[in-house]
């Protein structure tokens, strides 16, 4: 028999400043749990972002329209069981990823895991930082990096109101996407309309050449953010609603996104897709000064919708790891992201990819087959570190590794989570864990919340 876990009374939580609360190292308790709108607003708005059509496009050009956008079908899909698996479990718990990963890789184990994902998160925060600048230096010819010293300063002020913020900017930035997007497609396919993107065959001289790396990079584009999406997905009311905002962003937004970058591609109107991919924004400059003047407003609602997202969990995930609040690891991290913008961390996009694709997969994966396949965190008995997981993951990440060299039409990101989602099967069986056998019991007969 299932029944629903009580969630512990709420107590009084004061805003601050006439800020909410974020409940940095506790679960949201149920009174503040969102609408399952408000919920999906901010997920569905972070990968409608220029970035994936520049992934989109990059993927169109290397394998031709019709196995790009079966490669990014598949990606999608990956990420929506893979996201939407994690989700599940955050709305069910009200837990932040840090607090969830504690009951898999033990309280001190849980500070790896978290730090290195709330660390690499500012990364892609300070990626997108120059991004903004660099992007419009390329279509306007306007300073890069005075642009990106002005964006990180706005996004970092976004990131600093917290979870309603970035739902707003969610609800402004994907509707945008969506009309300068149809404007982009239309412009771009005006001459020769849809029969000649449909028979693209794509570029002989692309990095990309096999949809295994393809499909690793929609999965690599979103992989950290969705591992740790317990940071936005906690907020809602059941882990059903959570999973529901979740496909919001995988496959449909970042599949809309992405198909928009491969239409540019294949229908020749993108500037230097190779390097660029399906970036539509010259293509809005060149027609006229209102489109120029959207295509502005967009890049920084656009990326700041993204950076805002990853500030946000880097800020999340350092706060419960040192006992401080979300905003005062906004101002720093934040900062911190900045300089790091305005170094051209974006020159190095690439290795940031394979960076994400090797690493990050195995870490959800083992995340998923302990809370919600095998369900033995439960019953465990609490310890400060587990070395079952770690070693998992350092399985996944070694055969994703292999994969990336050796063999990359494989999609290194797919085989790192299943090998270490089997690794962990093994590791487990081979090394069991102390069970608290009255939690077990109880954790038996009481079930969890759906």
């Amino acid at each position: 028999m299932t029944t629903r876990t009580q969630t512990p009374p709420a107590v009084a939580h004061e805003k601050h400043g006439g800020l909410e609360e974020e409940f940095e190292n506790e679960p949201v308790p149920a009174s503040h749990r969102r609408s399952v709108f408000s919920v999906s607003a901010v997920w569905f708005g972070f990968p409608m972002v220029l970035t994936s059509a520049i992934f989109g496009g990059t993927i169109a050009y290397g394998l031709g329209f019709w196995k790009g956008i079966l490669s990014i079908l598949i990606g999608n899909l990956v990420l929506f069981a893979y996201v939407g698996s994690l989700s599940y479990l955050a709305g069910r718990t009200g837990k932040n990823f840090a607090l969830s990963a504690a009951e898999t890789f033990g309280r001190n184990g849980a500070k790896i895991v978290a730090g290195f994902l709330s660390t690499v998160v500012i990364g892609w925060f300070a990626f997108q930082t120059g991004l903004t600048g660099a992007t419009l230096e390329t279509s306007l010819g306007w300073n890069a990096t005075l642009l990106a010293l002005v964006a990180g300063l706005l996004y970092i002020g976004i990131t600093f109101i917290g979870i309603r913020a970035l739902t707003v900017i969610g609800l402004i930035a994907a509707p945008l996407f969506i009309a300068l997007g149809i404007v982009a497609v239309v412009i771009a396919t005006r001459s020769d309309g849809i029969g000649a993107i449909t028979s693209f065959q794509g570029s002989g001289d692309a990095a990309v050449l096999s949809m295994g790396a393809a499909i690793t990079i929609v999965v690599a584009g979103f992989v950290d953010s969705g591992t740790m999406t317990a940071d936005f997905t906690r907020w809602s009311r059941s882990g059903k609603e959570a999973v529901v905002a979740a496909f919001s962003a995988f496959p449909v937004a970042n599949t809309i996104a992405m198909v928009v970058g491969a239409i540019i591609v294949a229908a020749g109107a993108a500037v230097d897709p190779a390097a660029n991919g399906g970036d539509f924004l010259p293509i809005l400059t060149e027609h006229g000064p209102v489109l120029t003047a959207l295509a502005v407003v967009f890049v920084f609602v656009n990326l700041g919708s993204v950076c805002a997202h990853c500030l946000y969990n880097g800020a999340v995930g350092w706060s419960q790891l040192t006992g401080s609040k979300m905003r005062l690891l906004t101002l720093v991290l934040g900062a911190v992201g900045v300089v790091i913008a305005l170094a051209g961390v974006w020159s190095h996009f690439g290795t940031w990819l394979n960076l994400l694709g090797i690493f990050v997969p195995s870490i959800g994966a083992v995340l998923i087959v302990d809370q919600l396949i095998t369900r033995r965190a439960a019953a465990r008995t609490p310890t400060g570190f587990r070395v079952q997981p770690f070693a998992a993951w350092a399985i996944g990440a070694a055969c994703a590794y292999g994969v990336h060299h050796w063999a990359p039409q494989l999609g290194e990101a797919i085989v790192g989570m299943v090998c270490a989602a089997v690794a962990y099967l093994v590791v487990e069986a081979v090394v069991p864990d102390r069970i608290n056998r009255s939690t077990a019991v109880g954790t038996a007969e009481i079930g969890v919340t759906q």
